[in-house]
């Protein structure tokens, strides 16, 4: 029996068309909601760039929020999770971006700024995922020489180089749901713990979970739920793993898992 349901927000619960949650899925989660279910948000976005689930908010329908990949873990005012970055690693990742003039966000527990921005970083989080906050520009120097914990850096590294940083960075994780960057978390940080710190919170059972997704950053929650549910336009890789692929996030595809399964 499902009993905790994890959503991604972006391609998942809100629709890169409209940059809503689509009525259906506001409407399936509510059903949910009454029998009781569990409700968690499992993102990418740090805390600071969840600005499109307003709606959920209000309605009550958030028991939790895993974020930046896993890293950042709350209930309420309570943290449950909270790993950083090895400072080592920050400075080699963050120099690597500095000489190559790349963009790369720095994110804390409460504060989140950006290195080197572009028309690219401007492109995708003002325009495309419209996030309405407005990122303060930073030098790679000041934030290292400030010495903050960092938990989540999103770099606008290639695949390639994505590549030749495992072998010379491979203290972290790379999490990729956009071709345009990667997120970069402590080695060992993914959704797939996130899933893992709200069952132990909550006492729920791993087979009693559910997990929705669209983007290589999925893919890890995808295969270790109970049930991997891949968004229809979900990339093939988080496709290939789930246990279920349904319509997409425009058409009723979180509505149509749910009873599929008999969850509502």
């Amino acid at each position: 029996m499902i009993k905790a349901l994890f959503f991604d927000i972006d391609g998942t619960l809100v629709s890169f068309k409209t940059h809503q949650i689509p009525l259906s899925t506001l409407q399936a989660l509510e059903e949910a909601r009454q029998r009781g279910i569990y409700i968690f948000i499992s993102t990418g976005r740090p805390k600071i760039l969840i600005t499109v689930l307003g709606e959920m908010e209000k309605r009550g329908l958030i028991d939790g929020y895993i974020t930046m990949n896993g890293a950042y873990c709350f209930v309420g005012d309570e943290v449950v999770n909270k790993q950083t970055i090895a400072p080592a690693q920050v400075e080699y990742l963050m120099t690597y971006c500095q000489q190559r003039d790349i963009p790369c966000m720095v994110v804390g527990e409460h504060d989140i700024c950006v290195c080197q921005p572009n028309d690219l970083y401007e492109d995708f989080f003002y325009r495309r995922l419209t996030v309405g906050v407005d990122i303060p520009v930073r030098t790679t120097e000041d934030v290292l020489q400030e010495g903050k914990d960092v938990l989540q850096l999103t770099a606008f590294i290639t695949p390639t180089q994505e590549a030749e940083l495992c072998h010379k960075a491979n203290g972290v994780e790379y999490g990729r749901w956009n071709p345009a960057f990667a997120d970069i978390t402590p080695k060992g940080v993914t959704k797939h713990q996130g899933i893992d710190v709200f069952c132990k919170h909550f006492g729920l059972q791993l087979e009693e979970t559910m997990a929705f997704g669209d983007g290589g950053n999925d893919i890890p929650m995808l295969r270790h739920a109970g049930i991997g549910v891949a968004m229809g336009n979900a990339v093939e890789e988080a496709k290939a793993v789930a246990d279920y692929v349904t319509t997409d996030v425009d058409a009723e595809g979180v509505a149509q898992a749910l009873k599929h399964f008999g969850v509502i």
